[in-house]
């Protein structure tokens, strides 16, 4: 049974692209079969963590959600961006399209938000997907919601911003007016010079949750500049400690799971 994990947050600039493409790596290595789709459709992003050249993509989900074409057809295998020839698991993306006739299209004409969730059912089962990961969009719109409702488990990223504190909260009550109860909380570009213990338990006391993991802001995350899966060229960095504890977690409840813990 694949498990669906949207990976939210309220405003944009967290982070959620890279941490969503991290996770989806850290998965693969372990041997899953993990799926990416990228429905932050108004402004897409995650194709370029990935290596996917516009010129490569044949099809869209834009192509998906006018009926140009089946789902299965925007699936691209990114496998080689692990660069290991050891045994490990498929990484497939479903990206959304960069070109700006397209963009413009969905902000003046949007699209049937119920197609897209039976494309995302539809490509879990053509692919034999473990875990399928969605990039959404910023804040809270009508995808957005569906995304989560139909999730198993909510990451929630945020920054230690006051814009971000409120904004999560928002989302938060939200998800659990949604009945989303498995929710994860991450920290983003928390300053080294922070008490990260206080910042942990003034998080999960305001909202009630969990909270998954502090990533602290770096200059290698910065360096980097989204042009590569951080995680694999700084495999002891604590960005890259925290995304393995994340996974770990996902992947431990899902096997307490299926075995009916």
């Amino acid at each position: 049974m694949c498990e669906i994990i949207s990976v939210h947050s309220f405003r944009g600039g967290t982070g959620k692209s890279n941490l969503t493409a991290n996770l989806a790596a850290t998965m693969v290595l372990q041997g899953k079969k993990v799926g990416v789709v990228d429905t932050d459709i108004q402004s897409p992003g995650i194709h370029i963590i990935f290596g996917l050249d516009e010129a490569q993509m044949n099809y869209s989900l834009n192509d998906y959600l006018w009926g140009k074409c089946e789902i299965k057809d925007t699936a691209y295998d990114v496998s080689h961006v692990l660069k290991t020839e050891e045994n490990i698991g498929s990484l497939y993306l479903i990206p959304s399209s960069i070109k700006a006739g397209q963009i413009a299209r969905i902000l003046r004409e949007g699209y049937d938000v119920a197609r897209l969730n039976d494309g995302l059912n539809e490509i879990i089962q053509a692919l034999k997907l473990d875990y399928l990961l969605i990039d959404t969009h910023p804040g809270l719109n009508e995808e957005t919601l569906l995304s989560i409702a139909i999730s198993d488990t909510l990451v929630v990223i945020l920054r230690p911003d006051q814009q971000d504190f409120q904004g999560t909260a928002v989302t938060l009550e939200v998800a659990r007016k949604l009945d989303m109860t498995n929710i994860m909380l991450v920290v983003n570009k928390a300053l080294s010079s922070s008490d990260l213990e206080a910042l942990k338990q003034n998080m999960e006391a305001t909202y009630k949750t969990s909270v998954s993991g502090i990533i602290p802001l770096s200059e290698e995350i910065v360096q980097l500049g989204s042009r590569d899966i951080f995680c694999l060229h700084y495999p002891n960095h604590p960005l890259t400690q925290t995304v393995e504890k994340i996974s770990t977690q996902i992947i431990n409840k899902k096997s307490i799971l299926a075995v009916g813990g």
